[in-house]
Order: C-alpha cells, then sequence, then structure tokens
C-alpha cells in the first residue's frame, strides 16, 4: 500500500486511537503523516510568498529592509509589526555579519561550529539539518531536512503543519535507522534544535554538535541550496493545492534530486549515486 494511501486512511478524531497508534498499525512513520496546511489570510499569503522568495536571493534583508522592499518596490502597503510576525510564523533567521563569539553571552551560543576548515572527504561524516516554509495554493506547511554534505544525497525529510521537536527527532531517528548515523550533525541555533530532546538524540548516538554562528544561515549552506533548488525547480512552479498533493509532488522532486539530477562539484553524478558509490569503498 503506498504511503499516501495510508495517509488517508488516518483520522485524525478517532476516539479510541491516537494519531500515533493509527500511524503504527499501518506501519506509515508518523513524519510522513500530513496534516492540514496551516493559514493566514489570503493578504497575508500573498505577502509571504513574496517574502520566501525574496529572502531566497536576500538572506540578510531583515524586517525593516524587507518592508521597504514590499512597500516601495512592490506596492504593499504593510508596517514593521507585520513582517516581523510573518518571520516568526515562517521561521526565518536573518543573516548577519560573524560576531565576535568572545564578546557574546555564552548563553546565545550553544555548541561550536565544527564545519570550518574541515576536510568532508566520505559519506556520513557531516549531515546538514534545517527547517523551511513551504507556500501552497492555499495554505502553508513547513519541511524538515537532512543532505549528507558529501555526496549531496537528501537522507531524511518529513513536512508538517507544525516545527516541534519531537517531529525533528523521529525524522533524523528514521535517516539513522536506514543510512547509519554520521559523524557531525550541523544545524542552525533554532529552539528545536537546541532542544534538549533533540540534543539527547544526537548525544545518545555519540554523534558530534555543530551548530552555525547566530544569524550565519551560510554556515549551513549545503541544505540552503537544497531549498533554493526544490523551491524554484517545483514548488513556485507548480505550488501544491493541499498536504497530499504536497506529498506527491515533494517525493517526486527529492527522488528526482537525488537519482538524477547531476552535480558539477560530484563530477557530474548524482547525488545517491555519489553516496553509494564511496560508501561501498569508505
Amino acid at each position: 500500500m503506498s504511503v499516501e494511501k495510508k495517509c488517508s486512511l488516518i483520522l485524525p478524531n478517532h476516539k479510541k486511537m491516537s494519531i500515533k497508534k493509527q500511524c503504527k498499525s499501518l506501519g506509515l512513520q508518523r513524519s510522513n503523516y500530513y496534516f492540514k496546511p496551516k493559514g493566514e489570510s489570503a493578504f497575508n499569503q500573498e505577502v509571504m510568498k513574496k517574502i520566501d522568495i525574496k529572502f531566497l536571493d536576500c538572506p540578510f534583508y531583515g524586517v525593516k529592509r524587507m518592508t521597504k522592499y514590499l512597500n516601495m518596490d512592490l506596492g504593499y502597503r504593510v508596517d514593521d509589526k507585520r513582517i516581523r510576525r510573518l518571520y516568526q510564523v515562517m521561521g526565518l533567521q536573518t543573516i548577519y555579519p560573524k560576531r565576535n563569539l568572545s564578546k557574546m553571552n555564552l548563553k546565545d551560543y550553544k555548541y561550536p561550529y565544527l564545519l570550518k576548515n574541515l576536510v568532508i572527504d566520505r559519506p556520513n561524516q557531516v549531515w546538514e539539518v534545517d527547517i523551511t516554509y513551504i507556500p501552497m495554493f492555499r495554505g502553508f506547511m513547513y519541511k524538515f531536512a537532512i543532505i549528507d554534505v558529501f555526496s549531496r544525497k537528501i537522507m531524511a525529510w518529513g513536512i508538517s503543519n507544525s516545527m516541534t521537536v519531537e517531529w525533528c527527532k523521529e525524522i533524523v531517528l528514521e535517516a539513522i535507522n536506514e543510512h547509519g548515523k554520521p559523524e557531525i550533525l550541523n544545524s542552525d541555533q533554532g529552539s528545536q534544535f537546541t532542544s534538549p530532546i533533540f540534543i539527547k538524540v544526537l548525544k545518545d548516538n555519540e554523534i558530534k554538535i555543530s551548530m552555525d554562528g547566530k544569524g550565519r544561515a551560510l554556515d549551513n549552506i549545503y541544505i540552503e541550496r537544497f531549498w533554493r533548488s526544490l523551491k524554484y525547480e517545483y514548488i513556485y512552479l507548480n505550488p501544491p493545492n493541499g498536504g497530499m498533493d504536497l506529498l506527491k509532488g515533494v517525493r517526486k522532486y527529492i527522488d528526482f534530486y537525488n537519482n538524477e539530477r547531476r552535480h558539477e562539484s560530484l563530477n557530474y553524478q548524482t547525488p545517491n549515486e555519489y553516496f553509494y558509490q564511496n560508501k561501498k569503498v569508505s
């Protein structure tokens, strides 16, 4: 039975069986179960799509700069308060110039960034993780993904209408069960990734923890490049109409990305070719 068919059998309001139990009985990973997309007003959704497109090109645009862009370049009438709230809803973190960590409050810097000058020469050496906002024909959802830096292979992914730490944890465990564990896992300093629940999974599996400098999205550059590819090559061209449509479309795109999309940096091999070819000899 396909994942889509299993998802259609889930009854969110079942009185005796929780969603977790229903997924287990169907052999369905909860990270693949799609909830109803979240929504905002039609105007806010329109603005959010414009923000998302501009932010991919200009991740250094903060609230004030984005507000000016929307008002002066696109003709919207929005204020800083609205855009600041939409940034929070979308989970956007602006890139800032690198700060002097010796002058920062230690509580603001959870774990050091381990990838600087690191030679990455094998599969499962470094994984990067991140969450992004996915605009849809109506409403929006969030996507979490894990990329193997060496091969650019997407190791696991999931979509939800909320950015919970439990959701991220489950997808990481799925990836470990299927592909083995990474030596290092790199993330930003989002609340999901600094949560004791998420940190415990990494420590229990003896995975080294690496985190971007606060406001330094380019430290997680490979997953950011994947988001750009996903959105420009699929999401913006074919806005999904509902959670199931999004599930099918993302699954199809990632299959294309892993198995057909050749990368110049990988000697024009696909991520799957490069991952498995080198994993055999590593």
